[in-house]
């Protein structure tokens, strides 16, 4: 070669190194690798990459896993359900919101808040722990069960012993915090732990733990606790759940004794064995989960885990609505209870009195209200995750709309955009795309795809800052929709914070006032809260005439055309009297057209409904609501009064956002 620089290389045929041994050690590792995976087992050498055995305790996790079947109905029954919840964004403050959640009050046997405990405390410190996670990548949280967690006069030392082996198994110690609550039929332990690891490394703990690993170690720690089922117990126990519709312990077995092709056979390894699998697959063909292919051998239905789980799950709300009406001395007929599904074709709005609200799901903050409707029924609503609805009295009267799923504009004007782009969307090709566009709502598209993909990744960024945009973008945008309705899957409308009792009366402009002069009022069942509210309207329709709000005529009612609005103002005239004695400022009226600025001081809630307290230099003012206002209070606010409300503007800018 002339310089350093230069080279020529020359190709030839590639050779082994290390010869025939070389190889066949190779394959010993190959083959070894294989048995491992446990596909010279199933005769599948070929599946694709999961991810489930990655982490600590993936080794430890299929060993458990891989105990006799059998031998599990003689344990002691644990369930635990987990959860990774990423503190990115606003992750942080909603593990601060779950920490303070699992702390409140009512959980422990006499009805106390509950308290926080650790390794080697009764009273741990949960603003410190939260604290130590900052900057955390992940958090995991469990909930503990054991279904005989009543014999247990405390659940510490078991939570702990829970924890310790759990550390053993992955190698390194827990940062984690706890609290027992006794609020319902099953006791149960909330475990958070950190997902940081003793070397300030993020914590990845394998599926496989997770899933089978935990369960079986709390499993053992509950046998040595109160010792192992008699056989008495455990065949009443088994054949108890062979007629059950809800995902059993022997549908578990089924399913992971079941081939390719969701085939199962009905023999067992022992007598009581086979007469549950038998008895349980006839209940699974009466159910039409699973089909008779005759000798001995049945195919289940691909779907049979999700079906039997959402039977479980209704029969788990209907015992949640008797629970409800176990104090009443007037429970309606099963016939008259019914679960609201919003995704339902000709899913229609519910209007009535709000009764009870709770929680579906601890671990997934999943919250639900029971509604007894104008139509005479009870209805049970799952409402999504609590942060998502606003506080709401009970007694109050609400209205439940559908969230309706949809391709919105801004899709498909990204979708154009990309398409005339070669599949990249960018804020120049919207500008150059759409002559009468403005940057700023460019920018709107461009948080929208920042949404998707934080969500459901169902777009790209690329480095530069454009967007690929794939054909198929409509479908994600409405996938994206769709797991948002899943927070969210109804709108809940405040109509009336006073109960239906005291509304005939009220100085206000009620709900009853609205239905009364509404062209087309709610349809009312000559039954439960609909006879109620037919009785309460025509109490109210007395006492408008008798205060000159309405005139009796032998056609009926003639209510005046500004009912309504005189009876709001007499409502904002009399509050705001009474406030000016507390804020020592002078109450002044707003009217049509006015500007409005000043700050935002609290709201307060009235006959008419809900209204914000505006201070300003020299009075203070009272103005409908709006759910936007609420991350303002405390702020300076301007707007201007409308007809309908107030057009609000946010922000120091004079152009920031407009809410009307």
């Amino acid at each position: 070669m002339a310089s350093d620089d230069e080279f020529r290389p020359r190709l030839g045929k590639a050779r082994a190194q290390g010869g025939k041994r070389s190889r066949a050690y190779l394959h010993r590792v190959l083959a070894a690798t294989n048995l491992a995976r446990g596909a010279a087992a199933s005769g599948n050498t070929k599946r694709s990459f999961s991810g489930s055995r990655n982490g600590r305790g993936s080794g430890i996790g299929r060993v458990l896993a891989s105990r006799d079947h059998f031998a599990a109905y003689r344990q002691r029954r644990v369930i635990i359900k987990s959860r990774i919840v990423r503190l990115a964004g606003k992750g942080a403050a909603g593990a601060a919101a779950h920490l303070r959640y699992v702390q409140r009050d009512g959980v422990t046997r006499d009805g106390q808040p509950g308290a926080l405990y650790g390794a080697d405390k009764d009273h741990a410190d949960g603003k410190a722990f939260i604290e130590r996670a900052t900057g955390d990548r992940h958090q995991f949280r469990f909930i503990v069960s054991a279904e005989d967690g009543a014999e247990y006069d405390d659940l510490k030392p078991l939570t702990r012993r829970l924890v310790a082996q759990m550390e053993q198994d992955l190698g390194t110690r827990l940062d984690w915090v706890a609290v027992d609550h006794f609020n319902t039929g099953h006791p149960h332990t909330h475990i958070l732990v950190r997902g940081r690891d003793d070397r300030g490394q993020d914590l990845l703990i394998a599926r496989d733990y997770i899933t089978t690993g935990m369960r079986e170690r709390a499993c053992e720690l509950v046998d040595l606790d109160l010792g192992p089922r008699d056989e008495r117990a455990i065949e009443q126990r088994l054949r108890a759940e062979v007629e059950q519709e809800r995902l059993t312990s022997i549908d578990r077995h089924l399913i992971r004794d079941a081939d390719g092709a969701y085939v199962v056979q009905s023999r067992g390894r022992t007598a009581l064995d086979q007469s549950l699998r038998a008895g349980r697959l006839s209940k699974l063909v009466s159910l039409g989960l699973a089909e008779p292919l005759g000798t001995g051998l049945y195919r289940l239905s691909p779907e049979i885990a999700d079906t039997l789980t959402k039977l479980g799950e209704r029969g788990d709300i209907i015992r949640t609505m008797q629970r409800a009406f176990a104090g009443r001395s007037q429970a309606p007929a099963l016939a008259d209870q019914a679960i609201y599904d919003p995704t339902a074709k000709g899913a229609h709005p519910l209007v009535g009195r709000l009764i009870e609200r709770g929680l579906a799901d601890e671990l997934h903050d999943r919250h639900y209200v029971l509604v007894e409707a104008t139509d005479g029924r009870t209805h049970y609503v799952a409402i999504g995750k609590g942060e998502m609805a606003e506080p709401i009295s009970l007694g109050g009267i609400v209205r439940i709309d559908p969230v309706e799923i949809f391709v919105r504009d801004v899709d498909r004007t990204v979708a154009a955009v990309a398409a005339a782009n070669g599949g990249r969307y960018t804020i120049d090709a919207h500008l150059r795309q759409d002559r009468a566009a403005t940057e700023a709502f460019a920018e709107t598209h461009v948080r929208r795809l920042e949404a998707i993909r934080r969500r459901t990744g169902g777009v790209s960024r690329e480095p530069d800052g454009s967007w690929t945009i794939k054909p198929d973008h409509l479908e994600r945008a409405a996938a994206f929709e769709a797991a948002r309705a899943s927070d969210r899957p109804v709108r809940i409308m405040t109509l009336s914070s006073q109960p239906l009792e005291q509304l005939p009366t009220a100085h206000g402009a009620t709900w009853l006032d609205r239905e009364l002069v509404a062209t087309t009022p709610e349809a009312l069942r000559d039954a439960g809260f609909g006879k109620e509210a037919r009785l309460a309207l025509e109490r109210r329709r007395q006492w408008l005439i008798a205060g000159g709000f309405a005139d009796a005529a032998e056609t009926g009612t003639v209510f005046r055309p500004t009912m309504i609005r005189d009876l709001q103002r007499h409502d904002v005239i009399r509050a705001g009297a009474q406030l000016a004695r507390d804020i020592g400022l002078p109450f002044s009226e707003t009217s049509n057209g006015e500007q409005i600025s000043g700050k935002l001081r609290s709201s307060v809630t009235l006959s008419s409904g809900r209204f914000a307290v505006i201070e300003r230099s020299r009075d203070f003012t009272l103005v409908p609501w709006r759910p936007a206002l609420e991350q303002q209070v405390g702020h300076s606010v301007s707007g201007i009064m409308r007809e309908g409300g107030v057009s609000w503007s946010f922000g120091r800018q004079r152009s920031g956002p407009t809410i009307s």
